[in-house]
């Protein structure tokens, strides 16, 4: 039972476009998003992350090929390209079909009815980013309490509110209403509560977000549950499963602090499944087209992961992937479909050991599935054996 694993999602850190980017637009065919920022700066400063093996998964400017420990990529076989697919494919849940999205705003049997529950007619309801949406309605929603309505490329409802005009908690309420009727051919795949403060010119998102996730039913978190060990899953790691399948919940407000509770995690448990997932390189660089923000925030990363790596022992798994690209280097804002890399760390590791091209996101699923020695999931080949750790 002294097993442990630390499983970190670097939000949107693809690594080249998938074989089916073609499927999704034009943009994704040429996304690399690691690639393409370390490109932007000259050169990524990564020396924990080239340590683990990331220059040897493609080319990347500033990272040596060499490191030790497993490393290779893994295609996405679900249908779409956002959080929920990729982290529901993780833990063994494939989509054969894409959940709804909204290129042309909310229908009225989903806008009508929130808007009966909320006491107010919405603003917005089309795509759009999320920044700039309340820099284009927030005066008017200041002025007139209506909420912002609004979508992206995927299967998300989102409804930004000023924390000085509707609570936080009513907020939820009005999103936990919205997940309620956003079922059947409306099922989208988060609904997500956005506060933010400020004047106008000055509005600010603030770190209280929630998501409300579809619920798919048991996933490998359960059985690592069942068995008795800890789930500690950091940042909206909660929120994505539904909270199924999680012990401990720890909100973060950023990725600095997200890798802040990974350590002190570690230090308290000394078993079962950490989970985190780090959503500043995909929010505040990747849909904001800032190459250089997006780098540095890579840069910050790998100067944290120096803690998680000196606190590893000799029971423990680390595992480094992403769920999905957010080029910012390429036109509009949002995600692309990417490969996504991973790396595999345990001390006795020794030499580098390549993984190749996983087929589908529920080989990591299985592997840590395996590692706890609780069933697999029914897709998914775990990597455990290659790793020497099986």
């Amino acid at each position: 039972m002294d097993k442990r694993v630390v499983w970190i999602v670097l939000d949107s850190c693809g690594i080249g476009a998938a074989p089916d980017a073609a499927q999704y637009g034009e943009a994704d065919v040429h996304s690399n998003t690691i690639a393409h920022v370390a490109e932007a700066v000259g050169g990524l400063r990564v020396p924990n992350l080239e340590r683990l093996g990331l220059g040897r998964i493609a080319a990347v400017a500033g990272v040596a090929p060499s490191g030790v420990g497993g490393y290779g990529t893994m295609i996405e076989k679900s249908c779409g390209k956002d959080t929920t697919n990729g982290h529901l494919e993780f833990v063994g849940i494939v989509l054969s079909q894409p959940m709804p999205t909204y290129p042309n705003g909310f229908p009225p049997e989903i806008i009508e009815p929130f808007e009966r529950y909320v006491g107010k007619p919405v603003l917005c309801n089309r795509p759009a980013s999320g920044t700039w949406v309340i820099e284009a309605y927030g005066r008017e929603h200041l002025e007139t309490g209506r909420p912002i309505v609004y979508t992206s490329a995927d299967s998300v409802f989102q409804v930004a509110a000023h924390e000085g005009v509707v609570p936080v908690e009513t907020l939820y309420d009005w999103c936990e209403y919205a997940r309620s009727i956003l079922v059947g051919p409306h099922a989208v795949g988060r609904v997500i509560a956005r506060p933010f403060v400020g004047e106008p010119g000055r509005f600010v998102r603030t770190d209280r977000r929630r998501d409300y996730s579809l619920d798919f039913g048991p996933t490998v978190l359960d059985e690592i549950e069942a068995a008795g060990y800890p789930v500690v899953g950091i940042g909206k790691i909660a929120d994505i499963y539904n909270h199924r399948g999680i012990t401990r919940a720890v909100h973060t407000a950023d990725n600095r602090d997200g890798m802040r509770k990974v350590v002190e995690a570690m230090d308290h448990e000394r078993s079962g499944l950490i989970y985190a997932n780090l959503v500043d390189f995909d929010s505040k660089y990747g849909h904001r087209n800032d190459p250089v923000g997006f780098a540095r925030a890579i840069e910050a990363f790998d100067a944290d992961l120096e803690a998680v790596l000196a606190r590893l022992g000799s029971d423990d798994l680390l595992i480094i992937t992403a769920d999905h690209g957010c080029d910012p280097t390429v036109p509009g804002t949002d995600h692309t479909r990417e490969r996504v890399p991973i790396l595999a760390y345990h001390v006795n590791m020794n030499r580098p050991i390549d993984l190749g091209e996983r087929g589908t996101f529920a080989d990591l699923g299985a592997t840590v599935a395996e590692y706890f020695g609780v069933p697999t999931p029914s897709v998914g080949r775990s990597f455990l054996r290659d790793l020497g750790l099986a």
